[in-house]
């Protein structure tokens, strides 16, 4: 089959013929998904509909696959992958799911809806004329998603176009892999992932071993204070000089919820230490004060493949900068440790930080009754 294959990294995984088009680089697009665990097939860009199912048969005899192939098309490749997926409705062999970026004429085989049996997810822009026609005819059939992205234009996913736009090609690009991974795999253990990444930081504090876990270029965003980096050498100097070794001796981390979804995990957790050292990560440029500190903190974990690609991490700065003394609450709305302590126990008073609240002690309620 004309054309270029891309493998993951542990050689094998299932299959993905990649429909680009000629206004998408095939080359960064293969490299992205070889990178979550697929095979991937780019077939040569004149690709026909007939050429599709020669290029599915084709990845499925590979030895590198492990048996079950979909397809991804992006404009008139997207054309190519729905009318795939209508394909597989009667065909034995045909393709295993289908993901369509702005599926450039889909709207003259609508037709072929009722044939569509194996998973699909559509993407377009808000502005696509063609959403209405494609939303109509699939009315009804809750396996078929279709996400409209507001706001944005055609082309939205390419980085190197016009359009680009991130947080709708992050979400697109997030939909994707979770159909991916339900219909044809690979599945990895994402908590098992993070809990190896943490037991590096916070455990052996070994910094070469907590790199291996991520991506070559990985990035970190502690969102209160801004600091992290982004980049392979710039996150490893980061973590040896201003992350592990300023972590408190009792840093501890109390899990309350935990998320995980197709490609990111979310921990839900407080955070407690006694701020005996200076802690550049949180707490740049304080001399430690030997106070306790127990806040609330939340991690959102992105991974591309068995890997990390990156961290945003949330927490209440307002309430650290009150438990070490340096932000007076009394006249603020901000709150210390009781913060935490409400997080675990939600008995704990309400609205006590709410001056009017006793305002409406005994006055109807408007729920109905």
């Amino acid at each position: 089959m004309p054309g270029g294959l891309v493998l993951p990294e542990e050689g094998r995984g299932p299959g993905l013929v990649l429909l680009a088009g000629a206004d998408r680089d095939a080359q960064t697009i293969a490299d992205l998904y070889a990178a979550e665990g697929y095979v991937v097939l780019c077939p040569e860009a004149r690709i026909e509909e007939t050429d599709v199912a020669a290029a599915v048969a084709a990845l499925r005899g590979r030895g590198e696959c492990t048996g079950k192939v979909g397809a991804l098309g992006f404009g008139r490749g997207g054309r190519f992958a729905y009318l795939a997926a209508a394909a597989a409705g009667v065909a034995k062999a045909g393709i295993d799911c289908a993901v369509v970026y702005h599926g450039s004429g889909i709207e003259a085989a609508l037709d072929l809806a009722p044939r569509i049996r194996c998973p699909l997810v559509m993407h377009f822009a808000e502005n696509d004329p063609e959403v209405a026609r494609v939303k109509a005819a699939f009315e009804g059939c809750p396996d078929i998603g279709i996400f409209v992205y507001p706001g944005v234009g055609r082309g939205f996913d390419c980085r190197a176009g016009a359009e680009y736009d991130k947080p709708a090609a992050g979400l697109a690009h997030s939909r994707s892999i979770a159909l991916l991974r339900q219909a044809i795999g690979p599945h990895y253990d994402l908590e098992a992932l993070w809990d190896q990444h943490t037991l590096y930081e916070f455990g052996t504090r070994d910094v070469a071993a907590t790199m291996r876990t991520m991506v070559p270029e990985p990035y970190v965003n502690h969102i209160p204070v801004m600091t992290g980096g982004v980049g392979g050498q710039e996150l490893a100097r980061f973590y040896a000089h201003h992350f592990i070794p300023k972590c408190p001796a009792d840093l501890k981390l109390t899990p309350i919820s935990r998320t995980v979804g197709a490609d990111r995990l979310v921990d839900e957790m407080v955070v407690s230490f006694t701020h005996d050292v200076e802690i550049d990560w949180m707490l740049p440029g304080v001399p430690p004060t030997g106070k306790y500190v127990e806040v609330p903190t939340v991690a959102i974990v992105n991974f591309r493949g068995d890997k990390l690609y990156h961290e945003h991490i949330y927490w209440d700065q307002a309430s650290v900068l009150v438990q070490i003394g340096l932000l007076d609450p009394a006249e603020l709305p901000v709150a210390g440790s009781e913060t935490a302590k409400k997080l675990i126990d939600e008995t704990r008073p309400s609205n006590t930080l709410m001056k009017r609240w006793a305002e409406s002690a005994g006055t109807p309620s408007a729920l109905p009754r």
